[in-house]
């Protein structure tokens, strides 16, 4: 049965992957959906549903449809004077409504593929901070999913991009975090280890070692299911967002269809 976190962080896993982005915008019910949730009162539909915008927003041709949107800009500057909600849903709403505001370069596919894989990346933004891991071990999509369970439950990890080919993970963070915290994570897969990449003066990357023992390590107590309990793998969820994208044609079988359909009729919570 579908409910309204469980059908937003389903939507942020397949917007996650680059090839399904446009197609989520352009379906007539999920931005729409999106939108709605921004109202929404609990803190994990709220957070999932401004990760969602925020993968959405890193495909340039989206930005004018999504800024677009009726009641978008509105719940999104609600949500940044918002009164007791968390700083880093306060900080990505924020960051969401910078960039569908700004003027956008203008976007041509080489400029795509020069694009360094990003994730809720903006250094302009004082309340968190960016931090690029080394991960050894890091070398299947299984061990891809232990490292996202266990950076997942790290309070004050907001949000977070992999680059396997390099062994990379880019995480965006909270400013008092320390980045310890995450190697201790890691640590605890007991198959993987992290080191931070960081320059010299010279401009070369160099790998810095990360206490990991004795760290303690904040956890949150309460987390949505990253991927659904019907997957067995991070492996198999790629397998089914790509299909999602092509079986978009598909009218009556379409997940997607479904969670436009459950977005769209969900009016009140």
């Amino acid at each position: 049965m579908m409910d309204a976190l469980s059908v937003v962080s389903q939507l942020r896993d397949l917007a996650s992957e680059p090839q399904n982005r446009d197609v989520i915008v352009q379906d007539q019910g999920c931005l729409p959906g999106l939108v709605l949730f921004l109202d929404h009162r609990d803190p994990e539909v709220l957070l999932a549903t401004l990760q969602t915008l925020r993968y959405l927003a890193d495909l340039p041709p989206n930005i004018p449809t999504m800024k677009n949107e009726l009641g978008m800009m509105v719940s999104l500057e609600n949500l940044i004077v918002r009164h007791g909600l968390s700083v880093d849903i306060t900080a990505l709403a924020q960051e969401v409504y910078d960039i569908l505001c700004a003027k956008p370069a203008p976007y041509t596919p080489e400029r795509e593929r020069r694009k360094k894989s990003q994730f809720f990346i903006n250094s302009s933004n004082k309340k968190a901070k960016s931090v690029t891991l080394h991960i050894h071990g890091l070398d299947s999509t299984d061990q891809r999913g232990l490292c996202e369970e266990a950076l997942l439950k790290v309070r004050g990890v907001i949000s977070f991009t992999f680059q396997m080919a390099s062994k990379r993970c880019t995480v965006r963070i909270r400013s008092d975090l320390p980045t310890e915290s995450l190697a201790s994570a890691i640590a605890a897969t007991k198959v993987m280890s992290a080191q931070q990449v960081l320059k010299n003066d010279a401009g070369e990357e160099i790998l810095i070692p990360l206490t990991a023992s004795g760290v303690k390590v904040q956890k949150n107590t309460a987390l949505p299911d990253y991927l659904p309990e019907e997957e067995e793998s991070p492996e198999q969820e790629v397998n089914r967002a790509i299909s999602r994208t092509t079986a978009k044609e598909d009218s009556s079988g379409s997940w997607l269809n479904a969670a436009a359909s459950f977005l769209t009729k969900t009016f009140y919570w």
